[in-house]
């Protein structure tokens, strides 16, 4: 690999395991989520002047998507904990140099493939999938792209350019050889190219509305919390001035999926939400089943179907396994792929079976998501950024990957939704990231360097960093 006085090396790695309760539960297809534990890591880096700089990423290890199964939640989570302790020994003997974006590629691509096989053999379970291997890596990623801007004293993503990278675009699609001539597209070229140059600070906001949740005050239990945070999605709208709404559907029950994607569009359209996408979690195999309940609503209720933006992946997460061409869903709506898109290949095969667009998530790695945005905009695909209910400083990246990118429209974040309480020290510090308002979100107090977390004036207590030598 090339070399600038500005690359660096990872010199010391701590990890931390936040448990976070949530207030209300968050249903992922057939499982629900009542609480996450987030993993934290702080990297320290050095460049080739022996100056050192400090990083941060986070992200939560939500089991019940990145590793959907009927295998015990348990065991699954303690894998994926182990995981990221395999991890952190990883990264601190890998023996690489550069920027955070050549570090993270050189690791996803060549070590990543095989400390997940050797983890499986020795797992002696169920083999832990890609996407939970990614989502774990992505902790780790995020914090050395800080650590290299906070070093440098500036914006992480003023550096993804010919001055601080080694490599051009072409380096990093060239190393797959079906891509070998589409890769000439990126000669010369940087995700700077593909980046807003200025990103707005105030960016609108999508809400989630789980297949759970009530969207009216008669529609509540008296089971649900009393904690001054609204319910109901009506209550939801008005506080935060919600116009995008994002609905989480079965998959698996059109007449549910259609009754609750027109109770809710009605509902949209009593107090001006603007936007609305479907998002039928993965559990279609027949694009058919998409279809209908689109043709049914463009013709029973044509302004809901009017305001349908986008719908969000309804086929299985395996695009490999289950290649369905699926253009005529896109025929009607841009299809935009999400828990699929697990790299730019993903995003490449995709398009090919007739996808429209790309749902960006941090949670995949910065690195990845970057490559993917790359891409994706270079064949002329659309994009969005959606949330992993990201938490704490979890939030921070994943916003700001969202001003960067250029999205149809703004960002979905929930993490307020189900537990608001778990980010009041960041809140504190970046209050417009962490509350809706006016819908939107507002970047204004990002800082300088890195990603902006501004750590040193967040009063966050962490627990003591886990062993993993």
């Amino acid at each position: 690999m090339q070399s600038k006085i500005t690359d660096i090396f990872i010199k010391d790695i701590s990890l931390f395991f936040i448990p976070v309760q949530t207030r209300v539960p968050l249903k992922f297809g057939s499982e629900t989520l009542d609480h996450v534990t987030c993993a934290r890591t702080k990297i320290t880096v050095e460049d080739r002047s022996g100056n050192v700089g400090v990083g941060w990423g986070e992200t939560p290890l939500s089991v019940q998507w990145v590793w959907p199964s009927q295998s015990a939640y348990a065991a699954r989570h303690e894998a994926l904990v182990q995981f990221c302790k395999r991890l952190a020994k990883a990264l601190l003997d890998f023996q690489c140099t550069g920027h955070p974006s050549e570090i993270g590629h050189e690791f996803i691509e060549k070590q990543l493939p095989q400390i997940r096989q050797m983890f499986n053999l020795e797992l002696q379970q169920e083999p832990m999938p890609q996407l939970a291997a990614l989502v774990a890596t992505s902790v780790f990623d995020q914090a050395i792209h800080d650590a290299y801007g906070n070093l440098h004293a500036i914006d992480i993503y003023k550096t993804y350019d010919s001055e601080f990278m080694n490599h051009d675009l072409e380096w990093f699609f060239h190393s797959d050889s079906e891509n070998d001539k589409a890769s000439t597209a990126f000669k010369g070229r940087y995700p700077n190219d593909y980046l807003i140059a200025n990103p707005p600070k105030r960016i609108p906001v999508w809400h989630l509305v789980g297949g759970l949740d009530p969207l009216v005050e008669e529609d509540k239990t008296g089971n649900e919390p009393e904690d001054g945070y609204p319910i109901d999605l009506v209550s939801w709208i008005q506080r935060d001035g919600l116009k995008c709404l994002k609905v989480k559907l079965r998959g698996n029950d059109s007449d549910w999926d259609y009754n609750r994607l027109v109770r809710i569009g009605n509902i949209s359209l009593k107090h001006d939400v603007e936007s609305l996408t479907a998002d039928f979690n993965c559990t279609v195999s027949d694009p058919q089943y998409v279809n209908d309940i689109l043709d049914r609503l463009a013709v029973e209720h044509s302004e809901i179907y009017r305001r349908l933006l986008y719908v969000e992946q309804p086929f299985p997460y395996d695009l490999e396994a289950h290649r369905i061409d699926v253009t005529s869903v896109s025929q009607r709506k841009p299809l935009f792929l999400d828990e699929s898109a697990h790299d730019w290949r993903f995003v490449r095969l995709g398009k090919s079976l007739g996808w429209s667009g790309v749902a960006l998530k941090t949670c995949k790695t910065q690195t990845g998501a970057l490559l993917s945005l790359c891409w994706a905009k270079e064949n002329g695909m659309p994009l969005m950024v959606q949330d992993l209910t990201n938490p704490m400083l979890a939030q921070i990246p994943h916003v700001r990957l969202a001003a960067h990118a250029g999205t149809i429209m703004g960002v979905e974040s929930n993490g307020m939704q189900f537990y608001p309480e778990a980010s009041l020290p960041e809140q504190l510090i970046h209050p417009g990231i962490y509350q809706r308002r006016d819908g939107v979100l507002d970047l204004s107090t990002i800082g300088e360097s890195g990603f902006g977390y501004r750590v040193d004036e967040i009063e966050r207590v962490l627990p003591e960093p886990v062993q993993f030598l």
